[in-house]
């Protein structure tokens, strides 16, 4: 079985970035914060769940692998 994250960036300050995320890329209904100096993940509802935590390690890792937040993109495994 497949796990899926889909992400979009919706805000930027220079402490953090927000992005919307969920298991489609039409059902963007959650969101999360990554402190920029940390690169801890915060969800805003709560839940930590396995969507989220994909979404959170892939952004990570593209801010490693690119050197800036990426506007959006996916995790698949």
């Amino acid at each position: 079985m497949a796990a899926i994250a889909y992400f979009r960036k919706i805000a930027e300050t220079e402490d953090l970035v927000e992005y919307q995320f969920g298991d489609a890329p039409d059902n963007l209904e959650r969101r999360l914060t990554m402190d920029k100096a940390s690169r801890t993940s915060t969800v805003h509802d709560a839940q930590i769940d396995h969507t989220f935590l994909k979404a959170s390690r892939k952004l990570n890792a593209l801010r490693v692998e690119r050197g800036g937040w990426p506007e959006r993109g996916m995790s698949v495994s």
